[in-house]
Formats: structure tokens, sequence, C-alpha cells
């Protein structure tokens, strides 16, 4: 019997079993801004064979539980705590990263742009996905989280309507990032760098593969599990 169905959600998978995002990140198949729609819509829009990435699905988690994986069921811990998580785990990962990212970015576009000109849309778009989520990242921590922790306190009706207001709107920029990541995901090929690039190329693309998958995990956490409490 296969634990996971067609019917089954993205996003919906992935809290159940986190690794399973590997997969959906190698067929491109959204689990955070767009997660909440069945599998099956999304499996028939890209034509990809839903038997086969299902038994794959099904082998991998069941090899995972047979490992004794113990994962965070995060639906059960509080609010408090997941934001703790998601500022340990990805806020505090973006602020150090960002700039000298930007710095490589910049770097192989100085170097290599006249000879790569999809350069100089990476380092157009990876500027722009900067800037917007430095400003999200300020919004999240001086309003949206301390308003959860103190709802949490004080169950005020006021807060609760307040921070649904806030999400609505922090759900619209996750939206604007993740399309200009997979935006940056197109430019690259993937992030697979072109034959005979310097280190710099190659760790410039590999640090951009680490932003996308973390980034994608930090939405996944806000938009599916934090923002529905």
């Amino acid at each position: 019997m296969q634990f996971f169905q067609i019917d089954d959600t993205p996003a919906d998978i992935v809290k159940t079993f986190p690794k399973a995002s590997d997969l959906f990140k190698k067929e491109r198949i959204d689990f955070c801004c767009g997660g909440d729609k069945p599998l099956r819509e999304t499996l028939e829009k890209r034509q990809i064979d839903g038997e086969m990435l299902l038994h794959a699905l099904n082998e991998s988690y069941k090899d995972w539980k047979d490992a004794g994986n113990i994962e965070t069921d995060w639906n059960k811990v509080s609010s408090s705590e997941l934001i703790d998580h998601i500022l340990e785990r990805h806020h505090y990962y973006l602020q150090q990263e960002l700039e000298p990212l930007s710095q490589f970015v910049t770097k192989i576009f100085r170097v290599h742009g006249q000879n790569h000109p999809h350069l100089k849309d990476l380092h157009k778009v990876y500027h722009e996905f900067k800037a917007e989520i430095e400003a999200h990242l300020i919004e999240e921590e001086n309003e949206l989280f301390p308003l959860v922790r103190q709802y949490e306190e004080t169950q005020d009706l006021a807060d609760a309507a307040r921070i649904q207001e806030l999400n609505k709107n922090m759900e619209q920029e996750h939206q604007v990032a993740g399309d200009l990541l997979r935006e940056m995901h197109t430019i690259t090929n993937g992030f697979v760098p072109p034959e005979g690039a310097c280190n710099s190329y190659r760790i410039t693309y590999a640090r951009l593969a680490e932003l996308e998958t973390n980034t994608f995990e930090h939405i996944h956490l806000e938009n599916n599990i934090l923002f529905k409490k």
C-alpha cells in the first residue's frame, strides 16, 4: 500500500516527509508557494509520469522510516518554537549569505559577462531577489513574528486579524521571491556551470543552488505551517 497518493498535495507530503522536497525540487514541482494543489494537477500539467514518481516517493519514504529517522512534526510545536527554527535555520542563513553571494555573482559577471551574456540577467535577477528578501525578513522580524508571539499569550482577536492581514502580504512576497529563484534556475540551466568554468563560477552556482533549496524550505514552513496555525 502506498502512503502518498496522487491527490495529496506537495505541501502536505513535505510536511510528513521533508526529504520529498529533494525529489520535488529535481522534478521542478512546487511544494511551497503553490504547494497546496493536488499533486495530480501538477503531474498532468507537466506531463510527468505520476506512477513512477509516486513509486519513487513511497520507496524513499519507506527506506527513510526503516532507517529509524524521526523528523520534527512542525504542526505539533508552538508557533513560537517554529519561529525560532525559521530564524535560526533560514533568516540567519540569508543574513550571512546574501552579501557574500552578491560579490560572487558580480565577480563572475564582470570577468565572464562578455563571453557569457546570461550572467548580466543573473546579476540583475539576483539583486532583485536580494532586495526583496532583505525587506521581507525585516518585516517578518519587526512586525509579524512579535505579533504571533504576542497572540500566543493574549489570544486577542485584533491581533489575530492583523496577523491574517500580514500573512496575505507575506505570501505575496513569497511568490515574488519564488518566481525570482525560478528565473535564476532557468538562466543558469539549473545551476549547472558551463564546461571549463573557473572555481569562482562553480562556487557561485553551487551557492545559488543552496540558496534556492534553503529559501524554498523557508517559504514552505511559513506558507504551509506557520501561517495556517
